[in-house]
Parts: structure tokens; sequence; C-alpha cells
């Protein structure tokens, strides 16, 4: 009879095998959560990358739009100026050829 354990014996093994069980259960929940969370910080980091390269996108396209708002009246400007410039040449040539 020394071979056989005790019914009580068998409860208290298998006790510390459901707390071994419980125990390595926890830890991989906890390094879940933890993998979880820097999951989570990469999304954020992420998210406000992509934010920053819509404002950005969006100065771009203001200074982009103030630009082309400008421009017509320089190159109106540029055509005046042009214009006039070739009227006094004409006059110039005109006034050499017939004094």
């Amino acid at each position: 009879m020394a071979t056989q354990v005790p019914p009580g014996d068998l409860d208290l093994q298998e006790q510390f095998a459901r707390i071994r069980q419980i125990i390595v259960n926890s830890e991989k929940l906890q390094l879940e959560h933890q993998k979880l969370q820097l999951e989570q910080l990469q999304v954020q980091t992420d998210t406000e990358k992509a934010l920053a390269e819509t404002r950005r996108i969006v100065a771009d396209m203001l200074k982009a739009q103030a630009e082309t708002k400008i421009l017509p009246f320089s190159t109106i400007f540029q055509a005046m100026l042009a214009t006039a410039a070739l009227l006094g040449a004409g006059a110039a040539i005109a006034k050499l050829f017939f004094p």
C-alpha cells in the first residue's frame, strides 16, 4: 500500500497545477495587454503623422491658391508694361524714320 497516494494529495497536486495554469494564463494576458497598448500607441502616432501631413497639404493648397490669386494681377501688370514699352519703342522708331 505504500505505492498508493492518498486522495487528499491528488487534490492538492491538482490544485497546484490549476494555480500554475492560472499564473501562466495571467502572464499571457498581461503580455497581450502590453502588446495591445504598444499597438495603440503606434496607431496614435500614425494618426498624428497623418494629421500633420493633412495640415501640411492644406497649407500648401492655401499657399498655391494665394499665389494663383496674385498671379493674374501680376500678369496683367507685366502685360501693361510690355505694351507701354512696345508703344514707346514704336514711337521712337517712328520719330527716327519720320522726323
